[in-house]
């Protein structure tokens, strides 16, 4: 579910199905052409689509985390709000990009991402990714 699907209401008793978080990171730097920033943020959707399809009822896309500035700065933001998911009841946190982004130190569960620029996703390894790590995870 994207997470203006919830019902303010209905959260309370959805909340303990819906234990994954899925953050999606464009790896805009404000460097891009319109055109350029459009396609940075449709590869970041072709990479998401497979988890948000097979997955419904248990993640939730947060908001997408657009622009990067470079140094510790970037990864200590998104450890902040990694840990902010984590203490609001997420039980996994995982960062989706259609760029190789270098997110070494980022304290999510799972970081899928491609290894060049490019690269397309296959929509059941990317999803066979994230139901590995929940059976590596027993509740």
């Amino acid at each position: 579910m994207k997470f203006s699907e919830i019902d303010p209401e209905a959260w309370p008793e959805l909340q303990p199905y819906l234990d994954t978080c899925l953050l999606p990171l464009s790896g805009l730097t404000g460097e891009e052409s319109p055109c350029e920033a459009a396609d940075k943020i449709a590869m970041t959707g072709l990479w998401l689509s497979p988890l948000e399809e097979a997955f419904r009822g248990r993640t939730v896309t947060m908001p997408a985390f657009h622009y990067e500035s470079e140094g510790p700065d970037r990864i200590g933001r998104l450890n902040a709000l990694i840990s902010s998911w984590k203490r609001n009841g997420f039980r996994y946190v995982v960062l989706v990009s259609g760029q190789p982004l270098d997110l070494e130190g980022a304290k999510a569960e799972l970081v899928i991402r491609p290894d060049a620029e490019g690269d397309e996703p296959d929509a059941r390894s990317v999803a066979k990714l994230l139901a590995d790590l929940w059976r590596s995870r027993p509740a």
